[in-house]
């Protein structure tokens, strides 16, 4: 990557350009990060919720970093020859920058949104799709304006492909992500309540998830599940171009249900030998769960819009993400850790994966955040459900004002309330036995992967 003077001048504006010096000054890199900043890289210095750029340009400059681009009203701030550029946001110059960038590479670009399961097909898109050479992916959860910027400005004429992961908490932010990444091919993996306390409903929510086909190449794909409705007809009224659906069948007698063959891509999962076939080829990967079947075969459609051809028998081996399909041996319990985040259909999605196991099992559920008016019944469904199947004893761990609305309405031996940590690990220890299952799940607000090392 190397932006100069000129094109800096062409992309903010030559107007907003304030320097003493006459050189030409070369940009080997973008960078916000005044800790990793290298001499030669152009600073933005961006306002945060937890940090404000601004404050450490004397540190930026210390560096030998030459040249900035700063907020209005922090101008105050620059030294005497010292080149930098004054704007109204810098988020926004930021992501100018990243699109400018997007089209200079003019490298294929997937973008995956969805309430559910985004991080993990982007994670197994990049393990399927490698044999195309060098992939710049979205690292950890970097799907806000920051973060997919910032995954656009760090790719390189190297990269063959940029898979981005969008996430939203609005309306109008996926629409601004898709207007500086300008996709080819988009994926919305789901509809659920992910955010329907901030959105209001799930009508919402897909109008939110669908703003991604703004921006989207107009000989581009869109890629769905073909059983939600919602979805679809909400991408309707957006998107005239081609949609592709994708559905799993667990035995080849549902097959072929679907009459639109031609926009129709059918999996069939069998479960007994964990195995997905699709096209007479056989699949099989380190994910489990129908939730990540589905995952699959989305990374899968995607794949063959690049012409990708695998052998009869191919197995995947994807590495395991914090907090989310990840299996843990301890000397008693055997934990499922999907400590990462909860939704209604996540949780749902889990404890059917959990109760696939033989033996015991038992659960640690954190109340779902975001839920807003709906939260007292989305938990109470969850609840019932515990209540209803095989689990031993759940631990749910829930504010105070969440166990006295929840308690008024359901009542089980169940399961155990509690207001915070302290002894969950306690409790679950003196229940478990050898070999018996243990699914950790709640939202990212509880941090539950901290009793994970206490259990034993």
């Amino acid at each position: 990557m190397t932006f100069s003077l000129t094109e800096i001048n062409n992309i903010i504006g030559f107007e907003n350009y304030k320097s003493q010096s006459e050189e030409d000054l070369i940009f080997k890199k973008i960078s916000i990060d005044s800790r990793s900043i290298l001499p030669q890289d152009l600073f933005i210095a961006i306002e945060g919720n937890n940090f404000d750029g601004h404050d450490f340009i004397s540190d930026v400059i210390k560096k030998g970093v030459k040249a900035a681009i700063l907020n209005k009203e922090k101008e105050k701030i620059a030294p005497e020859n010292f080149t930098y550029w004054v704007v109204a946001d810098t988020r926004e110059a930021f992501q100018k920058l990243a699109l400018y960038w997007r089209k200079k590479l003019n490298i294929p670009v997937v973008a995956i949104t969805g309430s559910v399961g985004k991080t993990t097909t982007k994670e197994i898109t990049g393990e399927i799709m490698k044999n195309m050479g060098k992939i710049k992916i979205s690292s950890k959860n970097n799907n806000n304006e920051i973060g997919v910027a910032k995954t656009i400005l760090d790719s390189t004429y190297e990269d063959k492909l940029l898979i981005l992961e969008m996430g939203m908490r609005g309306i109008g932010q996926i629409e601004n992500l898709s207007k500086f990444s300008e996709p080819d091919i988009a994926v919305i993996t789901n509809i659920g309540t992910s955010h329907i306390g901030l959105l209001g409903s799930k009508i919402n929510i897909a109008r939110a998830k669908c703003e991604i086909v703004k921006y989207l190449n107009p000989k581009g794909v869109v890629i769905i599940p073909s059983d939600d409705f919602l979805l679809e007809k909400t991408l309707n009224n957006l998107w005239k171009g081609r949609i592709l659906k994708i559905n799993i069948f667990k035995n080849k007698e549902n097959e072929g249900n679907d009459c639109d063959k031609k926009n129709l891509l059918l999996g069939i999962y069998d479960e007994l030998r964990d195995l997905i076939i699709i096209d007479n080829k056989v699949f099989q990967i380190s994910y489990k769960g129908i939730h990540n079947v589905f995952n699959f075969l989305f990374a899968y459609a995607i794949s063959q819009e690049f012409g990708i051809k695998f052998n009869s028998y191919n197995s995947f081996n994807i590495k395991n993400l914090e907090g989310r399909n990840r299996i843990i041996k301890k000397d008693k319990a055997i934990i499922l850790d999907e400590t990462y985040n909860a939704s209604p259909e996540s949780v749902k999605a889990c404890i059917a994966f959990l109760l696939k196991f033989p033996g015991n099992h038992f659960l640690v559920l954190g109340s779902m955040k975001e839920l807003g008016k709906m939260s007292t019944q989305y938990h109470l469904e969850i609840l019932n459900l515990i209540n209803e199947v095989d689990i031993e004893c759940c631990v749910f761990i829930c504010d105070l004002n969440e166990e006295e609305s929840i308690k008024e309405k359901f009542s089980s031996q169940k399961v155990i309330f509690k207001n915070d940590k302290s002894d969950i690990a306690k409790i679950i220890n003196s229940r478990i036995n050898k070999n018996d299952y243990l699914l950790i799940k709640g939202s990212r607000h509880w941090k539950l992967e901290e009793i994970i090392p206490y259990i034993i």
